[in-house]
C-alpha cells in the first residue's frame, strides 16, 4: 500500500485482486472496489469526503499507468497495472469458473444488454443473476430501496459498477453494509466490453497514453477532465516526491 496525494493506492496484481474479490463474494461480504486513475485521485485531492470514500475501500488497484509509476517511484518496484476493463475479465472468469453469480448495474439498457451477452460469449458457465440500468437522475428513496432488494434476491455476489467516478465510488460505499456482494467501480469497461467505445492500443496503454487516446474519441466531454486535472497531478506528486526525498 502507498499514499499519493493522500489516497491509498493498493500494492497489488489482477491474480490477487482476482482472488481476493472471489474470495469475499464467497463469504457474502460486502466489501467495494475502486480502480483508482489520475481522475479519481485529483477528485479525491480536491473533496476530503471523497478521498474518504476511496480510502474506506477494501481495495484501490492502480489502474493508471501514472500511478503505476508512482507507486515504483516510492518503492514498490514490481508494481503493474490493474486496469479496470481487465479486471473485470479477470473476475467475470473466475466467478464462472467457481460458480459465482454476478450482477451489473449501470450503463444505459442497450449497453448493458450488449455487456451481458459479450460476456456470455466470452464465460459461458457466467450466470450473470442481475442487470439493472439506472435512470440519469436520482432514484427516489422507493425506488432505491427496491433495487437494493432487487440485487439482494437476484443472489448476485459480485456487483460490477459503471456509473463512472465520481459517482459509482460514492454509490457503492453508501451501500456497503445493505448489499451482500463485493462491488467493483469498473467505469469505462461497460462500454468498453459492450464494443460501445473503442480501446487504447496496447502501446498506449502501456505508454500511459490513454488519455490521450479517450481525450482524442471525446473531446468535448472530456477536455476539462485532462486539462485541469493532468498537469496539477504531475506537479503536486513531484512535490510529495521532493519531500519525501528531503525527510529520507
Amino acid at each position: 500500500m502507498r499514499w499519493i496525494l493522500g489516497t491509498r493506492v493498493d500494492a497489488t496484481s489482477y491474480e490477487d485482486a482476482a482472488q481476493q474479490i472471489v474470495e469475499w463474494a464467497r463469504r457474502a461480504e460486502s466489501r467495494y472496489v475502486c480502480a483508482a486513475n489520475v481522475h479519481m485521485l485529483m477528485e479525491a485531492h480536491d473533496d476530503a469526503s471523497f478521498r474518504e470514500t476511496v480510502n474506506r475501500a477494501a481495495l484501490v488497484t492502480p489502474d493508471g499507468m501514472p500511478l503505476v509509476w508512482v507507486m515504483r517511484l516510492l518503492g514498490v518496484k514490481s508494481q503493474q497495472r490493474v486496469y479496470g476493463p481487465e479486471l473485470t475479465l479477470r473476475v467475470a472468469r473466475a466467478a464462472s469458473e467457481q460458480g459465482i453469480a454476478v450482477g451489473l448495474y449501470g450503463g444505459a439498457p442497450h449497453t448493458l444488454d450488449r455487456l451481458a451477452r459479450n460476456l456470455k460469449q466470452q464465460f459461458p458457465r457466467l450466470k450473470i443473476a442481475h442487470a439493472f440500468s439506472p435512470p440519469f437522475r436520482s432514484l427516489t428513496i422507493e425506488e432505491d430501496a427496491q433495487a437494493t432488494e432487487e440485487i439482494i434476491r437476484s443472489g448476485a455476489r459480485i456487483l460490477f459498477v459503471g456509473l463512472g467516478c465520481p459517482k459509482q465510488e460514492r454509490w457503492m460505499a453508501a451501500r456497503q453494509g445493505r448489499l451482500p456482494a463485493v462491488m467493483l467501480g469498473v467505469g469505462a469497461a461497460f462500454d468498453i466490453h459492450a464494443g460501445e467505445k473503442p480501446q487504447a492500443p496496447t502501446w498506449m496503454r502501456s505508454a500511459g497514453l490513454e488519455w490521450l487516446f479517450r481525450l482524442a474519441s471525446e473531446p468535448r466531454r472530456l477536455w476539462r477532465r485532462y486539462v485541469y486535472h493532468n498537469p496539477r497531478f504531475v506537479i503536486l506528486v513531484l512535490l510529495q516526491l521532493l519531500r519525501k526525498k528531503n525527510r529520507s
